[in-house]
């Protein structure tokens, strides 16, 4: 028997998945296999099916629901010279969708007659409308609008299209009307998790689901079982639009999802997109060998999601659609870097003000367990990022809305365990309209409704969520020893990737640890925090820093946001255990094991 790992470091509850401790000889296990076995993953073909990531294990793009259809009347349209509309969504995931399905089109016939267009955030609100589709019908003469990223509760809107005879095409990935609600009378509803859906997973972002139609009407266009080469090549490219959608999504990065992340990461240093190179370039990644989910999700993705937030997410989708000149392209890129600087002093301003109310109001406390509040001075566009930031600190659904026009509206951001989705159908009585799924949802209630909204609401989040939901956990994958990780070990791991979403980057625990020489605090204000340790019993010096073949003796650790612990601790001082995940660090021509500080559990 040995001593189980301390249950809670300074600022989470810690839970081990495989408890199995490192041991050394011919028969220990490796930490990666002990890392796969804490995932479920004991089965050699198992193992070997998650380790190859082929393309050839994408489910077949004709089993999603209406796909066969909707690929068919697009192609019909596209030989018919019809005027065609593709409506998206003012996110990275309906940018890249629209972008995706815009640029199959234009593989097919280049004088293709379509037009890209996305609602602006603030005057029109998210999903189909009807005053646009209107508008499109008969300023516009549209003949086939296609939506993506949104539609599946635009009932409305889809009567709309039909009263002007223009065809609707749904593509969608949203949670569908309750059970028992009609879907809307569209031509074709696209959409994976439809309750009759033979599609074998249905966590498919919208850039995904515009994905696999974008193949099937391919493959319609060519007639045959094989796609021609300029459309073989333009799928290929364009796996680094749905890759990029995929991971700004945050859906689960499992099976399909993480397939077409995977092989669309490898894609966004080859693209022939003019605009995503552009917005590479702009975010400082030109030197990047791999761009990975993290350089996705903070500095390609928010930079996407600024021009939907602060401006009109138009820009953005004619960068990655229309713009073929290299100096128009840079121009719409640094303008999107200006516009996400002002994003974040917007953001920084709604989060202290929102912090300091939810405490104010009891929201923080066990006896309220959501966050719901509305200003009339927040930006529409930035409360859903505070959601998220307040989530993180809290550990617990929040809802901010910002009063305009006589209606307040905004955004929600849940936990695990609690489905915000299905709390606002649970009280939609109170809710002038909503949309969304489990983890996140836009939501509008009228004013002399919100008082009671906030009651119901939080009514029902306490009848749901237990007071230990509302604790943050890190969930451990495995114990190991800092001389396991060596440069080929660590590059194991990271193999396992792309992280996301319920395939989060692995995270050990490293027991006894020594702080070999004092804190340091880093970057702005001292935010960071860097430490060097080595393992108790042991005396070490400086040549055994990570990095050799034979795995290291001392090992950097560097945590985000940890700086304020620095005065907790001291050279010569043991830690209980540290939960790292781990990452190669290149500076200067060299490489080094770095471990990243998830929670510190002091002696």
């Amino acid at each position: 028997m040995h001593d189980p790992l301390p249950s809670e470091g300074l600022t989470a509850r810690w839970r081990c998945l495989n408890t199995d401790r490192p041991r050394t000889g011919p028969d220990s296990a490796s930490l990666v296999s002990r890392i796969l076995t804490a995932r479920g993953l004991t089965d050699p073909q198992a193992i070997e099916h998650y380790l190859s990531v082929s393309l050839r294990d994408l489910p077949d793009a004709a089993l999603l629901p209406a796909g066969e259809q909707a690929a068919g009347r697009l192609v019909e349209a596209v030989r018919n010279h019809e005027r065609i509309v593709i409506y998206g969504d003012y996110d990275v995931d309906g940018i890249t969708a629209t972008a995706t399905l815009y640029h199959a089109i234009k593989t097919a016939d280049p004088d293709a007659n379509v037009l890209p267009y996305v609602p602006h955030r603030l005057s029109e609100g998210y999903g189909l409308n009807v005053e646009a589709i209107a508008e499109l019908a008969t300023a516009h003469n549209a003949d086939l609008i296609i939506s993506v990223d949104c539609g599946i509760t635009g009932f409305d809107a889809a009567q709309e299209a039909a009263r002007h005879g223009c065809d609707l095409i749904i593509t969608d990935h949203h949670n569908p009307p309750a059970a028992g609600e009609p879907l809307p009378p569209a031509l074709a509803i696209v959409h994976p998790g439809l309750p009759d859906s033979a599609y074998p997973y249905p966590h498919l972002c919208g850039a995904g689901v515009a994905f696999k139609l974008a193949w099937l009407f391919a493959l319609r266009w060519c007639g045959s079982e094989r796609v021609s080469e300029p459309f073989r090549k333009f799928l290929t490219e364009c796996l680094a639009l749905t890759a990029l959608g995929t991971i700004a999504d945050v859906v689960p990065l499992t099976g399909e999802n993480r397939i077409l992340a995977y092989h669309g990461l490898r894609m966004m240093r080859h693209t022939r997109f003019t605009g995503l190179n552009a917005l590479i370039h702009a975010a400082g990644l030109d030197d990047e060998a791999r761009i990975d989910t993290v350089a996705v999700g903070f500095r390609l993705a928010p930079r996407l999601n600024a021009c939907g937030r602060m401006g009109h997410a138009r820009d953005a989708v004619h960068l990655l659609t229309q713009v073929t000149d290299l100096q128009e392209a840079a121009r719409i890129a640094v303008e999107l870097n200006r516009l996400n600087d002002d994003r974040r002093n917007t953001e920084q301003h709604i989060l202290e003000q929102a912090r300091a109310m939810a405490i104010e109001h009891g929201m923080t406390s066990d006896h309220n367990r959501i966050i719901v509040l509305a200003h009339e001075d927040w930006h529409r566009g930035v409360v859903g990022i505070v959601c998220s930031r307040l989530v993180d600190e809290f550990h617990r659904p929040t809802i901010l809305l910002q009063k305009e026009d006589g209606i307040y509206s905004g955004s929600a951001r849940s936990i695990p365990g609690y489905s915000i989705h299905a709390g606002l159908c649970a009280v939609d009585e109170h809710l002038d309209r909503y949309g969304g799924h489990d983890m996140a949802a836009g939501v509008a209630v009228k004013p002399e409704q919100f008082d009671s909204f906030v009651q119901a609401i939080t009514a029902h989040a306490n009848a749901n969520l237990e007071p230990d939901a509302l604790c943050a956990e890190v969930e451990i994958d495995c114990e190991a020893m800092i001389h396991e990780l060596d440069l080929a070990t660590v590059q194991s791991i990271l193999d396992l990737g792309p992280f996301g979403q319920e395939n989060p980057r692995p995270v050990i625990a490293l027991r006894d640890l020594v702080l070999y020489s004092p804190p340091k605090r880093m970057g702005a204000n001292g935010k960071h925090l860097s430490l060097t340790v080595r393992p108790a019993g042991t005396m070490t010096s400086a040549a055994g820093r990570s990095g050799s073949a034979a795995g290291p003796r001392l090992l950097r650790m560097v945590g985000w946001g940890w700086g304020h612990a620095a005065e907790r601790l001291a050279q010569g001082s043991t830690l209980a255990a540290a939960a790292v995940t781990v990452s190669l660090n290149h500076w200067q021509g060299n490489t080094t094991v770095q471990g990243e500080i998830q929670d510190l559990a002091l002696e």
